[in-house]
């Protein structure tokens, strides 16, 4: 079995029982590849250096970053530097044979540069130019796999390549599906949540497996904010060949463990199917 493991980057989300899962996993012979991000790091440097962080909506109602060519360059600083960085180090403490990389190493994350995004101000539809950002397409899983081959574990992290071969951002949840598709892995999305819920407000209310259309219906809908772009992070990973995409909390007790034992929100490859594949 491969595990890929999104570890979210919001402050509300404590990496060190993942850090001994992972541990535990690849002590008992299994195979992982850590994929982090750091959009909250990237938002504080932001500030520290007296800069705000811009955000957009799209014509659709997205709101996502804006990343121009000052905010490329923090998150070249914060997130293959010093986050991963420190990830990495955490995993070598714990005994892993842990090994940092960018989607800008060895080409690993590639695809097309997004240089103009279509965005709302004051109502009204506007192009908006100068955004350093792409959509993953390519994945490297030789090197993936070679490292994996090697005993060692992948910490990967964005910026991704563009195929103009400038390093540009990316979503990190999409990230990590990209890499679960390549490897026909099993994806646990960790973040600050049980998993998803039917009530944001209400713990109790975790929607515990999507098996068939109407289920993953069902999850999307109740999918809100930030949830929602994990959602069609897990339908990508599905899509692409995963083999299960679990979202989980962080912050229980051996969290990637009680994930693939059965906790948090499971979604089955079955779930894409449409009526007329079923």
């Amino acid at each position: 079995m491969t595990v890929v493991l999104k570890i979210g980057g919001a402050r509300a989300v404590n990496p060190a029982g993942a850090v001994a899962d992972v541990a535990e996993l690849v002590a008992e012979g299994e195979r992982v590849v850590v994929v982090h991000g750091g959009s909250t790091a990237v938002d504080d440097t932001l500030d520290q250096l007296g800069e705000e962080p811009e955000y957009v909506e799209s014509p659709s109602g997205v709101v996502g970053r804006f990343t121009d060519e000052r905010t490329m360059e923090v998150f070249e600083m914060v997130l293959p530097g010093k986050l991963n960085t420190d990830l990495t180090a955490s995993l070598r403490a714990a005994g892993v044979d842990a090994l940092g990389l960018s989607g800008v190493d060895g080409g690993l994350l590639t695809g097309p540069r997004k240089s103009a995004v279509r965005v709302v101000e004051d109502g009204k539809k506007k192009i908006r130019r100068g955004e350093h950002s792409g959509k993953i397409e390519s994945v490297n899983a030789d090197l993936l796999e070679t490292l994996l081959d090697g005993g060692y574990t992948p910490v990967v992290t964005v910026p991704m390549l563009a195929d103009d071969g400038v390093p540009v951002n990316a979503d990190a949840d999409r990230a990590a599906a990209a890499v679960a598709g390549a490897l026909g892995a099993e994806l646990v999305v960790l973040t600050d949540v049980p998993g998803v819920l039917a009530d944001p407000e209400d713990d109790s209310t975790l929607i515990e497996r999507a098996e068939t259309p109407d289920e993953l219906d069902s999850i999307e809908s109740a999918a809100e904010g930030f949830m929602g772009k994990k959602v069609m992070a897990a339908k990508e990973a599905l899509s692409g060949g995963a083999s299960e995409v679990i979202v989980a909390t962080a912050n229980a007790d051996s969290p990637v463990l009680a994930a693939l034992d059965g906790s948090g929100t499971h979604i089955l490859p079955a779930a894409l199917e449409t009526e007329a594949t079923a």
